[in-house]
């Protein structure tokens, strides 16, 4: 009883020794931010802050939604995300078990002969077996704190890691959106130059009949040959625009190319944009983007690993203790005299490796910074994205209308040439060069109804949509 009394009794003093953590205590950086976005205007784009946990719904377009959430459940890269996510966890229960004291069960069975000219005094058995059966256990008392630490930094580590897969599925939406975007773009351009070839077709025609007939010169023939073949030249390359995009959709679906479906391949509208956008405000990216709270987390981890460094440098108290049974005949091995055992409490300190983990500690302490200043180095990327997005999506809406009042002024230059043309007073190259100004405004206005499209897709990516509310995605 008084063994017992006396190993409790150091149990006692180490736990309560046990209340410290060395090493400094994690405080989130707070940076600065501006009071809203500079790019931002009333009217399109606005500071109001704005639903991004489904943004892609914004577009109206049921189709879109089904492709996300095809790709939510099928993306290989979110599901090697989710594996990665899976293996932290694990590691985390590898950690956690630290705390506990360490029990190892044995068991033993020897058989051994004596020398006799090495015994001094003569014994009665030469020949001997031994059982032996035990339990070893030891318990390392975490007196200054460093296996708290350690799980401090392996929490942030495992938060850094679903941060990640948070970033992944960001990318895979906003991926399939823009991919998917540009396809309706090229279909719509495709059936542009379908249009336009065909009607320079019948152009063609018209003016080898007039040619045949002495009304046109070979001239003419040979300017309307040129401007088809030219118009028909450009099919091939936005023919295998389509098929990229396609292709690109199926592998982020997880499918290979041509499982798709030809669903997608009967075209369909680009989807348009909401009329106002509301970015929120800048502060909100601290919260929202996961590669900021990813650079976040691994300062966390850093900081906490400066403490786990630095308890090294302390001594490590245990208590240790065997306990088993010993006997020389397997008959009475589970009896009250083969009983044996031993506890008692052990320290341990590494004072000749001072240099050394003085050294380690210092490591760490560098690592913690260069962590900070990856942090404050995200946030001002993030910063730049948002503003990059805002103007981009600004700028290409001012395009675009530009761009439609050059269509109905190309088309309206097209409709007097071909009047003047046909009462004979002008000539048919101002029929073919107004036709083909029409043709290219109409088409650099396709190309800028889609990338309006695919620069807010930007925009909701910068901002860090998609993954707030993941159980309300499709």
């Amino acid at each position: 009883m008084r063994v017992t009394r006396s190993i409790w009794g150091w149990a006692s003093l180490l736990v309560a020794l046990a209340g410290c953590s060395v090493g400094p205590n994690y405080h989130a950086p707070k940076p600065q931010f501006p009071a809203e976005w500079l790019e931002a205007k009333e009217g399109t784009l606005t500071n109001a802050t704005m639903a991004l946990a489904a943004w892609w719904t914004n577009f109206n377009d049921a189709t879109l939604d089904s492709l996300v959430g095809a790709a939510i459940r099928s993306n290989y890269d979110l599901k090697a995300a989710e594996a990665r996510l899976r293996a932290g966890r694990a590691l985390r229960g590898a950690v956690l078990s630290d705390f506990l004291p360490a029990i190892d069960a044995n068991g033993s069975y020897t058989k051994a002969r004596r020398s006799q000219n090495a015994l001094a005094f003569p014994v009665r058995l030469i020949d001997t077996e031994t059982y032996q059966a035990g339990f070893d256990a030891s318990w390392e008392i975490d007196v200054f704190g460093g296996k708290r630490r350690a799980l401090e930094a392996v929490n942030a580590d495992l938060q850094a890691i679903e941060e990640d897969r948070r970033m992944v599925l960001v990318s895979v939406v906003s991926e399939v959106a823009r991919n998917y975007i540009q396809l309706r773009g090229t279909q719509q351009r495709l059936g542009l130059a379908r249009k336009n070839l065909g009607t320079q077709q019948e152009t063609l025609e018209i003016t080898q009949q007039r040619f045949k007939a002495g009304l046109a010169a070979d001239l003419e023939v040979s300017q309307a040959r040129a401007v088809f073949a030219t118009t028909r030249s450009q099919l091939p390359q936005i023919e295998l625009m389509e098929k990229e995009y396609l292709h690109r959709l199926s592998l982020l679906l997880g499918k290979a190319p041509g499982e798709l479906g030809t669903d997608l391949e009967s075209g369909g509208p680009i989807p348009p944009t909401p009329p106002e956008i509301p970015a929120g405000l800048p502060s909100d990216l601290l919260r929202r983007r996961p590669d900021v709270r990813r650079a976040e987390r691994q300062l966390a981890a850093a900081t906490a690993r400066i403490g786990v460094a630095t308890a090294e440098l302390f001594p490590k108290f245990s208590l240790t203790g065997v306990a088993g049974f010993q006997s020389l005949r397997a008959a009475n091995l589970i009896s009250p005299g083969s009983e044996f055992w031993s506890f008692g409490p052990s320290v341990r300190w590494r004072i000749l490796e001072y240099p050394r983990l003085r050294a380690q500690v210092r490591a760490q302490n560098a690592q913690q910074e260069q962590a900070l200043a990856q942090f404050q180095q995200t946030v001002l990327t993030s910063l730049e994205e948002v503003e990059n997005a805002l103007v981009a999506y600004e700028k290409e809406k001012e395009r675009q209308a530009a761009l439609i009042e050059a269509v109905d002024a190309n088309r309206r230059a097209f409709d007097l040439a071909n009047q003047v043309y046909t009462s004979g007073v002008a000539e048919f190259l101002n029929v073919l060069v107004a036709a083909r100004s029409l043709y290219e405004a109409e088409d650099a206005l396709a190309q800028s109804r889609g990338a309006v499209s695919v620069n807010l897709v930007a925009l909701y990516k910068a901002l860090g949509g998609g993954w707030e509310s993941e159980a309300n995605t499709p």
